[in-house]
């Protein structure tokens, strides 16, 4: 048989006003309607859902603002919204049919900073980064993570989202059980 290839479906489409606002979201960012479909695959492209726009946000307030407009368009919008990282997550978790996926790999400012307090070191990064990009920063220090994903090309934010059990979980626990401190947006 000759190769085919498979189309997406194409997003549903929310009222024409929640696409006015997301166009009118002031956000240090960008927002991307036209270039959607790589962000409503699953890994594996088992389950597409195409979102209807893509946040590139630049800061944790451009998510903040994006989590907002959704929130105050109330129940009377059809928009949904999912953090998506790498493109690493199973059975549609990062993908919102018709609505907003926020592009978490944006996040990558201030980059990495090994801080070193007292007797003890620690590494501020965004949710963002990905576990290699962290291993190397802590490397050129002498140091590593006490537990990081078997795979690292992953993203922290998505990681710890799902706890981060790895390898090393046995000895040190899952990656969340070694967070300090985070940034969450509700």
């Amino acid at each position: 048989q000759p190769h085919q290839e498979a189309s997406l479906p194409l997003p549903f489409l929310s009222p024409a006003s929640d696409h006015a606002h997301l166009r009118d979201l002031e956000i240090d960012g960008s927002v991307e309607f036209d270039d959607v479909r790589a962000a409503g695959t699953d890994f594996g492209h088992l389950h597409t859902s195409v979102p209807s726009a893509v946040v590139h946000p630049k800061s944790v307030a451009d998510v903040a603002k994006t989590v907002r407009l959704v929130f105050e368009l109330g129940q009377s919008s059809n928009l949904t919204i999912a953090a998506r990282g790498h493109g690493h997550s199973l059975q549609g978790q990062a993908q919102a049919s018709g609505g907003i996926v926020v592009n978490m790999e944006s996040l990558k400012s201030p980059g990495i900073r090994v801080v070193r307090e007292g007797g003890s070191a620690f590494v501020e990064a965004a949710g963002g980064e990905l576990w290699i990009n962290v291993l190397n920063e802590t490397l050129k220090q002498g140091l590593a993570p006490r537990s990081w994903t078997d795979y690292l090309y992953l993203t922290v934010g998505g990681t710890l989202s799902n706890a981060g059990v790895s390898g090393q979980a046995f000895r040190h626990g899952p990656q969340i059980s070694n967070v300090h401190q985070l940034e969450v947006v509700t």
